[in-house]
């Protein structure tokens, strides 16, 4: 007689959607209650607009859950799981701010042990019922978020990377018959721990969308850039797609999507998606610089739910604007409760970058994935728009580097990249509404450069403008006679190298060519000297020179130290558009001659003279916004541009790091002392080596 067979349980309806929400993880605050963008209320806010608008109702509630530690231990180490499990007991009150301080944009508290275990713990739960199919899908509202977090470090906010440990779970589970795992990252930042955590593991597809600016924004560093595709077995299961700048929104992501992550996606077929849903990337959110609207948010899911029979977990990463995470998570829950994405349009055609970013990733991954090769067809990339000054001055000054909870982080430089489109320039900012969705009220400036622009140093350092204008702009001719000497200590040693910013163009090694200067003529004089200063190399990333550390001089003097210097005599109208270029504020395809005020100005110079030192306050995010006086050469000032004091004690103190300088970069340096005939080839590496790895 046959066994009776087991009863099975009978499937979830198709709008049986899992919803979990615990007060006790907005236990985790900042001490002493001190404000910060990641708090309570992000969770709260969501809670409330879920249940004015009857979701919960409509909701399965998951009750939270901590998680065991062997669960996190398949993605963190034991000492990151021992101090978490007791960072909030009583024998670290009198340590707590201590330790947090040894992390990057991390705080601790009294609640914070229990709010890292249960939202990894949730995530678990959320999961495995959606993957067993008692639930068709998932909302996991959890705090602390978890995407930054490593295997034996917090950062970013993040406690415990819970989706990366949900997924472990998964996957270790052979009974719920999970072998294939798709990631998607919306977090306006990269999802470095995520990454690292999978990232030779095929049965992962980790896709990341963020902000990149060249390896600037927030985490900073290589890892975000589009050639990360994996190693070993995990080749080609890594795909980041990483923006040059903010303002992206809903047509940029829309693109993404259908030329992108949808085709792979077909490709892979996943048995389940988990959705690293930071909403930071929102309209109105202060750290993000985006503009993904609630309604563009609904479509990027909806695309997602054909894959994996809708098997979707959404876990709540980022996103600090309370009306917009509210809204965005709202439309988001209509959708996987079956409804059509919530009435809206796409106005705006995807950025010009938005193409080009699109391609590199297409090209780098078409080995892989064969569905990707090919080239985007014209008609496709005529449907775009430049980015304006209105919008960069959004961006620019968008609290970006606010993850940083100590300090802004100077890793983050918030000055990036300028396209000028062919409208009317001449209006500054709209700046968002931080508490809100819609734009506040522009100001109008017809700023344009007069007798004092040419005259005050700090009317120089505070008003850049660019707009676009037929002729030379009046403090080009005011300049262009005066000359002085540019003093190089690092790639511009090497005279290739350096006429990139007067001529444009790159040099071998170089992933991005230079504007050049508006007045190409060669220099008039090159002359070698040693300067009593510290060079050093510093940061991890570059968009010229991919990862790696670049030069930089001490900003004081030390009897001590010796710097090798090539000197260059150019005008200071090329002087001027050397900063430029040196501090990210063009790009290869803009007419620098449209810049409408210098940086540095002729009593600009007189005080550098006097003071041996000149901050540029337009460029406090910049690398170089330091201007030195080193002296003079045939009666002209010798001047070089070099970090501020205080980012020299960021790099002293680890906060900003110092790296060794790419392969590329250091032949530059090479070439230079060699071919200028400062030293041997060998003399030259251990010149260069000695400032790599003497401590500061």
């Amino acid at each position: 007689m046959a066994a009776p067979e087991t009863p099975q349980p009978p499937p979830p309806p198709p709008s049986a959607v899992g919803l979990v929400y615990d007060e006790r993880m907005c236990g985790h605050a900042t001490p002493d209650g001190e404000s910060h963008p990641e708090n309570p209320e992000r969770l709260r806010a969501i809670w409330r607009k879920l249940e004015a608008e009857g979701i919960t109702k409509r909701c399965v509630l998951v009750k939270a859950k901590e998680a065991e530690d062997q669960d996190i231990a398949s993605v963190h180490s034991q000492n990151h799981i021992k101090l978490i499990r007791s960072i909030s007991s009583k024998q670290f009150d009198s340590r707590r701010n201590k330790i947090a301080k040894r992390f990057n944009s991390i705080y601790f508290n009294e609640g914070s042990s229990e709010s890292a275990y249960l939202a990894a713990g949730s995530v678990i739960e959320a999961a495995e019922k959606v993957a067993n199919g008692e639930l068709n899908s998932a909302i996991a509202l959890v705090r602390p978020p978890g995407h930054h977090a490593e295997h034996n470090e917090a950062m970013g906010f993040c406690l415990f990377n819970n989706v990366a440990i949900a997924v472990s779970f998964l996957l270790k589970e052979p009974e719920l018959g999970i072998k294939k795992i798709l990631i998607v990252d919306w977090d306006v930042h990269h999802g470095n721990g995520t990454q690292n955590t999978f990232y030779k593991d095929p049965h992962v597809l980790f896709f990341s969308v963020h902000r990149f600016d060249f390896g600037t924004f927030y985490p900073a560093g290589g890892d975000g850039s589009h050639c990360m595709v994996g190693e070993g077995p995990g080749q080609g299961y890594n795909i980041n797609v990483p923006w040059e700048h903010g303002r992206c929104g809903d047509a940029d992501y829309l693109a993404v999507w259908d030329h992108v992550l949808i085709p792979v996606a077909e490709a892979y077929n996943p048995d389940i998606v988990m959705i690293s849903a930071g909403f930071d990337a929102a309209l109105g959110d202060p750290l993000g610089g985006c503009c993904i609207t609630p309604y563009g948010y609904s479509l990027l899911l909806k695309k997602l739910i054909t894959f994996a029979r809708g098997k979707i977990v959404m876990v709540l990463e980022g996103g600090y604007n309370l009306k917009s995470i509210a809204n965005s998570v709202f439309a988001c829950a209509k959708v996987l409760l079956g409804e059509e994405p919530s009435l809206g349009s796409v106005e705006n055609k995807p950025f010009e970058s938005t193409w080009r970013v699109i391609q590199a990733v297409r090209d780098e991954l078409k080995t892989y994935w064969p569905v990707l090769g090919g080239k985007l067809p014209e008609e496709l990339l005529a449907h775009s728009r430049k980015l304006n000054l209105a919008e960069l001055n959004f961006y620019s000054s968008s609290e970006s580097d606010e993850e940083d909870l100590h300090e802004p982080s100077a890793s983050v430089c918030s000055v990036n990249v300028i396209e000028v489109a062919e409208d009317d320039l001449s209006s500054q900012l709209s700046r968002l509404n931080v508490d809100g969705l819609d734009h506040a009220k522009g100001t109008t400036s017809n700023h344009s450069a007069t007798t004092k622009d040419l005259n005050d140093p700090l009317e120089a350092s505070h008003n850049v403008t660019m707009k676009i204008l037929d002729g030379c702009v009046p403090w080009r001719s005011a300049l262009l006679e005066t000359y002085i000497w540019y003093a190089s200590y690092g790639s511009n040693m090497w005279r290739p190298r350096f006429l990139c910013y007067i001529e444009g163009g790159k040099v071998e090694g170089m992933s991005q060519p230079c504007c050049g200067s508006r007045d190409r003529s060669s220099p008039k004089d090159v002359a070698w000297k040693t300067m009593p200063h510290r060079l050093f190399f510093g940061r991890s990333f570059t968009r010229s020179w991919g990862p790696g550390g670049v030069a930089f001089l001490h900003p004081e003097s030390n009897s001590n130290e010796k710097a090798h210097i090539c000197m260059y005599k150019i005008t200071l109208e090329q002087f001027n558009d050397l900063l430029f270029q040196e501090n990210c504020l063009v790009k290869e395809n803009c007419s620098i001659q449209q810049i409408e005020s210098p940086l540095f100005n002729l009593s600009s110079l007189d005080f550098v003279s006097e003071n041996k030192s000149l901050h540029l306050e337009v460029l406090k995010d910049g690398w170089y916004s330091n201007v030195l006086y080193l002296g003079k050469e045939d009666d002209l000032p010798i001047l070089t541009m070099t970090c501020g004091l205080s980012d020299f004690e960021r790099f002293k103190s680890g906060e900003v790091p110092l790296t060794a300088p790419a392969k590329g970069y250091v032949n530059t340096l090479v070439k230079g002392l060699t071919e200028g005939k400062q030293l041997s080839e060998a003399a030259a590496i251990d010149y260069i080596n000695d400032a790599t790895v003497r401590k500061l």
